[in-house]
């Protein structure tokens, strides 16, 4: 059997780093961290949350006994015991340093992962599956793919998104050919907007200056602010749109990755709430005329669900 490219790390929280009223920085360290990866600024991990006695000890007991396959593992659990699972980004990791970061949105009691952040102190534990740095980068948890040779990208995120917008930011920064960037970031309080590694192209969103606010409404409009619509008709005589335009009309497309070449001249990465995503993308897709395999979309949660 291939070897599998994520697996389950014991890991325990060092420090905890209040980043803004909203958000949190949670700083990890773990024996195994040391041969943890991460292959892009939006890599997807999972965490497991304790919710009752020895529920972490019957997790890692079941992975030791099918190494192979950590899901079977965890399905495999008597469901008392199966602790909640929820997906997350890794902000950053110092596999030297044994420590690797992740940011949590605060959101009270709501469900079990804030719930254990708001409550979290140095020495909790959890579970978490990343990638191992011992398997070959196979292209898999993350979505952030711009072709090679991109000049405009897009990106829109909400606060779930924003560990994850953050670290793109800091990769498009790093670039020497930097292509012009819109990023919209929107996140529930003024107070919550903070230094990023661009600023130029970066507008905040916060909900609390507009009353009544939706979630998702600010980045709807901001969205139709940008003017793409005459920007992205400028392209279409250096794109081949005969692939069809218009987006299903499935409120159930959740997550639809961009399926670009390296001569793409545009890029859009957008990750929030699962309808607000995809009302974005059908707006660039359907009223811009933006071909769909230049954007990823992704939900990251739904309303209605529990967050996390």
């Amino acid at each position: 059997m291939a070897k599998q490219s994520y697996q389950v790390f014991d890991i325990t929280l060092s420090r905890r780093t209040q980043l803004t009223p909203s958000l949190a920085r949670f700083t990890f360290t773990g024996a195994d961290v040391a041969r943890m990866a991460t292959h892009a600024p939006d890599q997807r991990i999972k965490l497991f949350f304790p919710t009752a006695r020895g529920s972490l000890e019957a997790l890692f007991d079941c992975v030791a006994a099918v190494p192979d396959d950590w899901y079977a593992a965890y399905r495999g659990l008597p469901e008392a015991l199966r602790p909640p699972m929820r997906t997350y980004t890794i902000r950053a990791l110092r596999a030297g340093h044994g420590e690797v970061d992740i940011e949590f949105v605060l959101h009270g009691d709501e469900g079990p992962a804030s719930r254990w952040a708001m409550r979290a102190q140095p020495g909790d534990r959890l579970a978490m599956t990343a990638p191992t740095a011992d398997v070959e980068n196979l292209g898999v948890g993350y979505e952030w793919k711009p072709p090679r040779g991109v000049q405009r990208i897009l990106v829109v995120a909400d606060e779930t998104a924003l560990p994850a917008a953050a670290g793109i930011l800091e990769t498009l920064a790093a670039r020497a050919d930097r292509p012009q960037v819109d990023a919209l970031i929107e996140v529930p309080l003024g107070d919550d907007t903070r230094p990023l590694a661009m600023t130029a192209g970066v507008r905040w969103l916060p909900r609390d200056v507009t009353p009544g606010c939706a979630h998702g409404e600010r980045l709807l409009r901001a969205v139709r602010d940008v003017d793409l619509c005459a920007e992205i008709a400028r392209l279409a005589d250096t794109t081949d749109n005969a692939e069809g335009q218009d987006e299903p009309a499935d409120d159930e497309l959740l997550w639809e990755a961009a399926a670009t070449d390296d001569g793409a001249p545009f890029y859009a990465w957008i990750a929030a709430e699962s309808k607000v995503a995809l009302g974005i993308r059908r707006y660039l897709v359907n009223e811009c005329g933006l071909p769909r395999r230049y954007v990823s979309s992704m939900g990251y949660w739904r309303e209605g669900k529990v967050l996390g």
